[in-house]
């Protein structure tokens, strides 16, 4: 059985998140998307934690509303700002947690992401008193993450790093980056969104696909184990076009090679401004410049979302435009979800159902055949598809789907 998961995401009593994130909503976008599974996100909030009751049990540790699937998640930040991303196997082990919880964090029913007063190790030792599974969250961003803070997994985790077995790539790294880093070469990539909406431009703009004998929270663990199941192909965004995929000022975004920056004393020799490391040059400090992939690593797309890509083909700057939602729609009715559309339906398929262009935008995204202007400093980066023209990403169309 291939599942296609989105195991990181935020609930509306997290920050900055969108009122739309409840379980009536998300049930109904997660179809539309293609995605198997979801994870529940901020399970340790009083609130959220109550709806979650209100899902209907499926199977062993996993839940439903209508046709969607949901497996207990959530995210914690750490005494060292580092965010750790934690699977459950059952509603009442997020009881279980929440009540430990409680006697180290001041927020915890205040924000779905709560600040615990406790280190990555200790951290590891409570999840797994409830029979949960516990990672780096969004593992390369500059800020918030165990490569912000630490040079190593041991670093952070300590005596319990055997423990760890998988790590979230986040939007700004993938499995071409990530594999260039020695140490992690036992664990298991993720690729989540990490959604702040519930719309299809942003949940599952990262997902996972899953191979496992059956829907069950045991089978889902064993495939991030890989034991018996494993994750066979990860999807996500191109990290280049991050805003701090390279180093560079923030106030001019030139951008500078690691080692003229440090020569520079990270200010710009244009401007002054503040030099920001990339996040490119974060992963060169720690390893090599040419990723290791173990024999057990899945393929990577990259791919952006779906109206993202209409946007390029059609010329039109506002995914909420009508001439955007009706292409979407009419592509995804005809094959059944986003996924499909991006990752496995034959372009000629797709050709025969919409604007030509759009058609081979796709096609250009699954094999790569685009090159970037990269980002840094704050500053998106640009999709070129050809040397004659560029198809510029608007702000407005970035802030549509992003979450840097």
């Amino acid at each position: 059985m291939l599942l296609d998961c989105d195991f990181h995401i935020h609930s509306k009593y997290s920050g900055a998140t969108s009122e739309q994130m409840n379980f009536e909503v998300i049930s109904e976008q997660a179809p539309l998307k293609g995605l198997s599974v979801v994870g529940t996100g901020d399970a340790l909030h009083h609130a959220w934690l109550k709806e979650i009751k209100s899902l209907n049990p499926f199977s062993d540790g996993v839940y439903e509303k209508r046709n969607c699937k949901f497996v207990i998640t959530t995210e914690v930040e750490d005494a060292r700002r580092v965010h750790h991303l934690i699977f459950l196997p059952e509603i009442s082990s997020a009881e279980s947690l929440r009540e430990t919880f409680k006697k180290f964090s001041v927020d915890i029913d205040r924000d779905g992401r709560p600040h615990l007063r406790l280190n990555g190790e200790e951290l590891v030792d409570y999840v797994d008193e409830v029979g949960g599974l516990l990672g780096p969250a969004h593992a390369f961003v500059p800020w918030t993450s165990i490569y912000k803070e630490y040079s190593s997994i041991k670093e952070c985790y300590g005596d319990n790093t055997k423990k760890i077995k998988f790590l979230e790539l986040g939007l700004s790294a993938d499995t071409y980056l990530a594999d260039c880093i020695e140490e992690l070469q036992e664990l298991t990539f993720l690729s989540n969104s990490d959604a702040h909406s519930p719309w299809p431009h942003r949940l599952g703009r990262e997902f996972n696909r899953l191979l496992v004998k059956e829907l069950t929270f045991k089978n889902i663990r064993k495939a991030i184990e890989r034991n018996e199941n494993k994750v066979v192909l990860n999807v996500g965004f191109d990290p280049r076009l991050g805003k701090y995929h390279s180093t560079a000022c923030i106030k001019c975004f030139r951008r500078y090679e690691l080692e003229e920056a440090i020569k520079l004393k990270w200010r710009c020799m244009e401007c002054g401004g503040i030099l920001k490391k990339g996040v490119r040059d974060r992963i060169k400090e720690l390893g090599s410049t040419i990723p290791k992939h173990p024999e057990h690593r899945p393929k990577y797309i990259r791919i952006a979302p779906l109206a993202e890509i209409l946007c390029l083909a059609l010329k039109v700057k506002n995914i909420y435009s009508p001439e955007i939602q009706e292409n979407w729609k009419k592509l995804v009715s005809r094959f059944g979800s986003e996924i499909s559309v991006l990752v496995d339906i034959p372009i000629e398929e797709i050709k025969k159902e919409s604007n030509g262009k759009v058609a081979e935008l796709i096609g250009a995204f699954r094999k790569g055949k685009f090159e970037i202007v990269e980002g840094g400093g704050g500053k998106y980066g640009e999709i070129v598809f050809n040397k004659k023209k560029s198809y510029r990403r608007s702000q407005a169309v970035l802030d549509s789907f992003m979450l840097m």
